[in-house]
């Protein structure tokens, strides 16, 4: 974690007006609210909207899941955002990404390994992540596959996942016990 402590702190139940904590409680994932929701609820009217737009990319987007999650695990990666990481890594899994996948998505595009499709979509984030578009030959070989809504998909996945890893980085949200973390283990007490 690039931050060890918090600079905003996670809300407990007793702090959070009656409506947030409703809007938390269907956040609730094997009955825990992760700690970037307690952390956002300071902000209730910011969190409620992000949500709608949130919930657009990890469950109604045209992307396949995993052409999805190599995206954000890429990002996550580029941007430095454990706490993104973790969290992703153990959806990629739960949709059927491998150890060995997952590992060679910090290598980047260039690792061997790769078919050329799944490397033009992470070049795709890495080009986003440098310079804030996808160079025309990335396009081309993306969209040979893609439709246009899949295309505007992907580049509001990338950009949405680049948005909350600044988010992420910048209050120091800690990675819950049980998430994977960038060296491979599991974080222990969000440390």
């Amino acid at each position: 974690m690039r931050l060890r402590q918090p600079r905003v702190q996670q809300l407990t139940p007793s702090e959070l007006d009656p409506e947030t904590q409703q809007m938390l409680e269907g956040m609730r994932v094997d009955g825990k609210i992760f700690n970037l929701f307690t952390t956002l609820a300071h902000h209730p009217q910011l969190m409620k909207r992000w949500l709608v737009f949130a919930s657009h990319i990890l469950g109604k987007s045209t992307l396949p899941e995993r052409d999805r999650e190599l995206v954000i695990l890429r990002m996550g990666w580029l941007s430095r955002a454990e706490y993104e990481w973790g969290h992703h890594v153990a959806i990629g899994k739960r949709i059927g990404l491998t150890e060995e996948e997952i590992e060679r998505v910090s290598k980047g595009p260039e690792a061997p390994g790769w078919a050329s499709f799944d490397a033009a979509l992470l070049r795709a984030a890495d080009e986003l992540h440098a310079d804030s578009i996808v160079g025309d030959s990335t396009w081309k070989e993306l969209s040979a596959r893609y439709t246009t809504q899949q295309m505007l998909d992907l580049v509001f996945t990338a950009g949405q996942y680049k948005m909350v890893s600044m988010v992420l980085n910048s209050v120091g949200v800690q990675l819950e016990e049980g998430f994977q973390g960038f060296a491979g283990g599991t974080s222990a007490s969000g440390a």
